[in-house]
């Protein structure tokens, strides 16, 4: 049947059905399509699944690869610092060793540009002239450090350079301070840094950038619900704000390990340590650990990397869950490469 001449749709159902057409996008890109796999991991009834896309699985096992090992050497019986000059952090090696760590180290993180990405050419191997190499250097004592002090995050796994880098001279998951985008002020004011699409809220409607706040400075509250009735007298307890930032985090932390949020929480009291996962005590030693190399190896690089390598608002390229994980629980899926490397367990700091 035909609708009478001159007949117009009404505003209001030209609304329901763009409407209807923006949910129908909505749900297409928040949902996967089957199959999914779920997996209990706490008592039923309490949400205590992990749910996991096959398609997505089989991707993380190609992206967390493991290289073969360099071949084995025999020892020379010479340390580095005397047949090389210039080697500050890894002179104690044995200098067979040293190289053959170097070679990995050139595969693990510059295979296309070679040597000469740490190394100018024309130079001496002991110059400096190159921000690469003084950067290697830094972040070499950086896994020392996190091999030797952050066990309880990082177990008896470890990290190397390959952890993070994966055959790319920057790693996948640094980032930067986020700028706010222009807005109006005073009564006109928009929200503060949310309600925008960023990609380290994960999209949501929350703060868009919850990591300079909470991984980059000293000890930050990550907290939604008080451990107290009252406030007290000039003490903050969990501001809303507080609380928005954590959500953000949350997000952020999960899409890194590609997990829900009941890996480390107990959905029927988030909040509550002694019915939360053994994760969750690794997860709270990670965060330390993050906030505190980025204090120690990431922001005093300021002055060393040129102005393309740094951010929108001139910072340094940062650290958090993301630049080790890359979407797996466990980095490279739990497979240790200090076995092959133990020198990387011992470096000079």
């Amino acid at each position: 049947m035909q609708p009478p001449s001159g007949y117009r749709t009404p505003p209001v159902l030209i609304g329901l059905g763009v409407g209807a057409a923006v949910i129908a996008v909505g749900l297409a890109l928040t949902y996967e399509a089957p199959p999914i796999q779920t997996s209990q991991t706490g008592f039923r009834g309490l949400a205590m699944a992990d749910v996991q896309n096959p398609r997505r699985v089989a991707d993380r096992v190609v992206a967390n690869r493991v290289p073969e090992p360099q071949p084995a050497v025999q020892p020379a019986g010479q340390k580095a610092a005397e047949l090389y000059e210039n080697v500050p952090v890894l002179g104690d090696l044995d200098v067979e060793e040293f190289n053959r760590l170097m070679a990995a180290i050139t595969e693990w993180v510059s295979p296309e540009q070679g040597c000469g990405y740490c190394h100018a050419e024309g130079e001496p191997l002991s110059s400096d002239k190159l921000y690469t190499k003084v950067v290697a250097r830094k972040m070499l004592q950086m896994v020392g450090t996190i091999n030797a002090d952050w066990q309880a995050h990082v177990g008896a796994t470890g990290v190397t350079c390959w952890t993070c880098h994966r055959g790319q001279p920057v790693p996948v998951g640094t980032w930067f301070t986020e700028p706010n985008p222009m807005q109006a002020g005073g009564g006109a004011q928009g929200p503060t840094g949310q309600n925008r699409p960023a990609p380290l809220a994960t999209l949501a409607s929350l703060p868009a950038d919850p990591l300079t706040p909470l991984l980059s400075g000293p000890e930050a509250p990550i907290r939604v619900i008080d451990n107290r009735v009252l406030p007290l007298r000039g003490q903050q307890g969990a501001s809303i704000q507080a609380t928005e930032l954590t959500y953000s985090l949350m997000h952020y932390v999960s899409d890194s390990l590609g997990v829900n949020c009941t890996y480390c929480h107990n959905s029927r009291s988030f909040f509550s340590w002694d019915q939360s996962t053994p994760q969750r005590t690794t997860a709270w030693h990670g965060i330390r650990m993050v906030r505190s190399l980025n204090q120690n190896y990431l922001l005093p690089l300021e002055g060393v990397f040129p102005k393309e390598r740094l951010g929108p608002l001139g910072d340094v390229p940062k650290l958090a869950c993301a630049t080790c994980h890359q979407g797996a629980a466990k980095p490279l899926l739990g497979v240790s490469m200090l076995k092959d490397y133990p020198e990387l367990a011992a470096i000079k700091r």
